[in-house]
C-alpha cells in the first residue's frame, strides 16, 4: 500500500468512504474526537468540512487505499495560521481501518506525513493521543518524544473522560528564518 495526498475535491468527493473509515475507527474504540455510535452522515459531513481547510492550505490529508481503491487509513497535518508558528504542524487523525491493522499501515502513514512536513520546511511536529492507547507505542517507536499528560482531556468513544499524552518530534535541528519563502504559504 502507499499513501497519496488528496486535494480538497478528492476529500469532498470521497467523504462517504472517509466516513466509513472514521466510523470504523470510533466503533473500534479509538479516541479521535467522536462519541460512539457515530452516524455515517455525521462522519461524512465532518470530512466535507475538512475539504475547505484543505483548499485553504490549513490541512493536508493523505489516504492509503486498499486493493479496491477504498481508504484503509488516513492521516492529516494541520498548519497553524500564525506567522510565528509556520515552522510547525500538528499531526491529526491518524486512522487505520480495523481490518487493515497490524500490516504497518499506521507506520507508513506516519512516515508519509513526516516526510511531507520536512519537505515543506516544517521542523517541529506535535500531536496528542489517548494515554495508554495502542497509538502511543507507534509514536514512541517512530522517535516521538513524550511532552506530558493532561488528565481528563477528552471523552473516549464510550463517553469516559480519559487523559491524553502530548508528543513532539523535531524534523530538523537547524534554526529557521520564518520570513523565508517556504514558510510564507501554509502547507508548503
Amino acid at each position: 500500500m502507499r499513501a497519496e495526498r488528496w486535494n480538497a475535491a478528492q476529500v469532498r468527493e470521497r467523504a462517504g468512504q472517509l466516513a466509513e473509515l472514521l466510523t470504523d475507527t470510533v466503533a473500534g474504540g479509538a479516541s479521535v474526537g467522536f462519541l460512539a455510535p457515530l452516524a455515517h452522515e455525521e462522519a461524512a459531513a465532518w470530512w466535507r468540512e475538512r475539504a475547505a481547510a484543505t483548499a485553504a492550505g490549513r490541512l493536508a490529508v493523505w489516504a492509503a487505499l486498499d486493493g479496491t481503491g477504498r481508504p484503509a487509513g488516513t492521516v492529516s497535518l494541520a498548519y497553524p495560521d500564525k506567522p510565528n508558528s509556520r515552522h510547525r504542524a500538528e499531526l491529526v487523525k491518524l486512522m487505520v481501518h480495523r481490518c487493515a491493522r497490524g500490516q504497518g499501515l499506521g507506520r507508513l502513514l506516519l512516515a508519509t506525513a513526516e516526510e511531507a512536513a520536512a519537505a515543506a520546511g516544517i521542523t517541529l511536529l506535535h500531536l496528542d493521543t489517548e494515554t495508554g492507547s495502542r497509538a502511543e507505542h507507534l509514536y514512541r517507536s517512530a522517535g516521538w518524544t513524550e511532552a506530558g499528560t493532561i488528565p481528563d482531556y477528552a471523552a473516549s468513544p464510550a463517553g469516559e473522560l480519559r487523559p491524553t499524552t502530548l508528543y513532539f518530534k523535531r524534523l530538523d535541528s537547524e534554526r529557521h528564518d520564518l520570513k523565508r519563502p517556504e514558510f510564507r504559504r501554509l502547507g508548503g
